[in-house]
């Protein structure tokens, strides 16, 4: 059975005529009437009754209509899907997100491919620091990469998103609750909820390069491996956290930012494979240039050269 047999069918089964078919179909009318023919053959029913002034349907021919324009629709579907993924605008996009960048950026890359690449799923795996998404790059586990650099394996490249100052997550009752601002000399005394330092988490080297800069290490008295999970500890009253100022895109109860005046700046970069030539990548790369997502080249070369300072 050829698919083209089943396109014949219903052309006639919707005109109810083979001549205005076969005008529809741009062929001639003999033809069209043996490869019906040949298709009630090939399924031994007949799927017209057929008259001088008319032609009709049988039952069965009503149920394979029922049937075959499904067939067809699913067909169609098929083809132009392929299309839209050999173009670029239909996949799944593997996408590795740092806790803090869950906050804000997250909401933002999500809303964007829902208006300009509706096609496109994502797959999202957040809570995961710097190395974990650099791997996951490399062994092609994901396709793009919200980290914060430095990026130490080869073979990846990034455009800047943010240059994020940090903030600290007091819980409500704290001290420095009323604060405008707060500077790092005032954290001297206080239990930092900090990221496992196993993790490489480039928060942590941040804060505690930030607190050597005047002059002590910060006293880490709870390690955890999430940010939900550092925020969820401030407000249960058992330490401050110094966080990415995205976190403040999605307020916590009990618990109250400040940002903090002489702190060290932390990156966030959008990173992927050099050799990745994929279609879906490149118009990725476009949606997100023509929205703004990216930061000027300038902005991002005199962050360098401050080594991230204020």
């Amino acid at each position: 059975m050829e698919l083209r047999h089943l396109r014949y069918f219903v052309a006639v089964a919707e005109t109810r005529h083979f001549g205005k078919a076969a005008e529809r179909l741009h062929m001639a009318q003999p033809p069209l009437s043996q490869a019906i023919r040949r298709l009630e053959t090939e399924l031994g029913v007949e799927l017209f009754t057929r008259t001088t002034r008319q032609v009709a349907l049988t039952g069965a021919g009503e149920v394979f209509r029922t049937d075959v324009e499904r067939i067809l629709t699913a067909v169609d579907e098929a083809v132009a899907r392929v299309g839209r993924f050999a173009s670029g605008v239909e996949g799944v996009l593997r996408v590795g997100l740092t806790g803090s960048a869950s906050y804000r950026q997250l909401p933002a890359l999500a809303r964007l491919l829902k208006q300009e690449l509706p096609h496109v799923m994502m797959e999202v795996h957040t809570e995961m620091l710097t190395p974990a998404q650099e791997l996951g790059l490399v062994e092609r586990r994901l396709d793009v990469g919200v980290l914060r650099p430095p990026i130490r394996q080869e073979g990846i490249d990034h455009r800047p998103l943010a240059d994020e100052s940090l903030v600290v997550a007091v819980p409500e009752e704290h001290r420095l609750a009323e604060a405008d601002s707060v500077r790092v000399e005032q954290l001297r005394h206080e239990d930092f909820i900090m990221y496992g330092a196993t993790l490489g988490s480039v928060v942590n080297d941040a804060v505690v390069r930030s607190c050597l800069a005047r002059g002590f290490y910060p006293h880490c008295a709870y390690e955890v491996t999430e940010t939900a999970a550092a925020l969820a500890l401030v407000a249960a009253g058992l330490g401050v956290a110094v966080l990415p100022d995205s976190i403040r895109s999605a307020p916590r109860e009990g618990v109250v930012c400040k940002e903090i005046e002489d702190a060290l700046r932390v990156p966030l970069v959008l990173a992927w494979r050099a050799d990745d030539d994929s279609p879906l990548l490149k118009h990725l790369l476009d949606v997100l240039a023509r929205n703004g997502m990216f930061l000027a080249s300038a902005g991002r070369k005199d962050s360098e050269r401050n080594g991230g300072m204020p």
